[in-house]
């Protein structure tokens, strides 16, 4: 039904869209004061209204979806290019492949991250590899997966986890994670038009009490390029999503104790900017990696070992990692778990001190 128009004939593009640097916009003005689930929103009134190939879809979408990021689409955009799904993640991915492989901009909802398991042979043996095994003769290189990650406070192992690390292992994807309202809009739009399928995970925490101001306009902000939103010359600290808030509370208490922290948001996990955060290691000497997912295989150990290799002669601490436990995410034990500011600031005056 999404794959035709009211006249029947299938709706296959006209051309292919480039989403070089040269085609991403910067905002040129301030707009509204925004939370994060209405930017995301405001992003998909943008992809739908500007691409007629694009159609959004997932588990109770029709109707806002459970945070509320979907409001109001169906109602503009009609029941044929916003709709539900049945309640099968592998489905939803697999179906979403399909539509992208014929030519569509197909933005599919798992509902929390937690389930996206079902859709991981999907993801990973099918939109990771259809351009490779085909000799870029064809590709699925519309398809963005939205989907809600990391801790809300009461969700327990069920609905709080931080799956992605598993997909920065899987060439053929990109992995793209915003921190606030203002990149959300623009890194989600770039996701959408970029050639390539990605993983778009949203930093549920925040949909809510991340406010700032949006530009209404139509932009997007650059994959694979990391921001220092911080200048430092003591330490460097990476994060993305949520645990920039957290970080940023810890580098404002640590300048209290005369330490002067350089803070990146790597933004894009993969292909991730390592040429950013070297040149920042390069002058501090020092690299924290901090996440929500469990340290063991998390991404911060491929930042860490990639600095090592790259950063050695200037290094003058060992690179730390302050992370989640190896443990299900708990519920009762929470704050044990979660990479606390407390934690984070102890770990940055260790690194300084070594």
């Amino acid at each position: 039904m999404a794959l035709r128009r009211a006249g029947g004939k299938l709706l296959i593009p006209k051309r292919a869209f480039s989403s070089s640097l040269e085609a991403i916009e910067k905002p040129q003005k301030d707009g509204k004061t925004l939370n994060l689930f209405s930017a995301i929103n405001q992003a998909l009134h943008i992809a739908l209204d500007t691409d007629p190939r694009a159609y959004v879809f997932g588990e109770d979408i029709g109707f806002g979806g459970v945070f509320r990021c979907t409001t109001g689409l169906a109602d503009r955009f009609g029941r044929n290019r916003v709709f539900n799904t049945p309640l099968c993640e592998q489905g939803i991915a697999g179906f979403a492949i399909g539509l992208a492989a014929m030519g569509n901009r197909a933005i599919a909802e798992i509902q929390f991250a937690d389930y996206i398991f079902p859709a991981f042979d999907q993801i990973v043996n099918e939109a990771a590899k259809f351009r490779y095994r085909s000799g870029n003769q064809f590709n699925c290189g519309g398809l963005t997966i939205r989907t809600p990650y990391g801790a809300v406070g009461h969700g327990g192992h069920y609905h709080s986890q931080s799956p992605e690390s598993f997909f920065c292992h899987v060439p053929g994807l990109k992995v793209v994670i915003p921190r606030s309202p203002r990149q959300a809009k623009g890194l989600l739009l770039a996701c959408i038009r970029d050639p390539n399928p990605v993983v778009f995970f949203e930093p549920k925490w925040l949909y809510r009490l991340s406010v700032e101001e949006v530009p209404e306009e139509d932009y997007m902000l650059p994959l694979s390029q990391a921001e220092v939103i911080r200048q430092g010359n003591d330490i460097t600290i990476v994060g993305w999503g949520a645990q920039l808030q957290i970080l940023e509370q810890a580098c404002d208490a640590a300048a209290k104790e005369g330490i002067s922290c350089e803070l990146i948001d790597l933004r894009t996990l993969i292909p991730w900017d390592k040429e950013t955060v070297e040149a920042s290691v390069s002058k501090t000497g020092r690299l924290l990696v901090s996440h929500e997912a469990p340290v063991t295989g998390g991404f911060g150990a491929e930042i860490s070992a990639s600095i090592v290799e790259r950063c050695f002669l200037r290094l003058e601490a060992p690179v730390t990692r302050v992370c989640g436990l190896d443990t299900p995410f708990p519920l009762v034990y929470e704050p044990f778990y979660m990479p606390t500011k407390n934690k984070v600031l102890d770990a940055i005056k260790a690194t300084v001190n070594y």
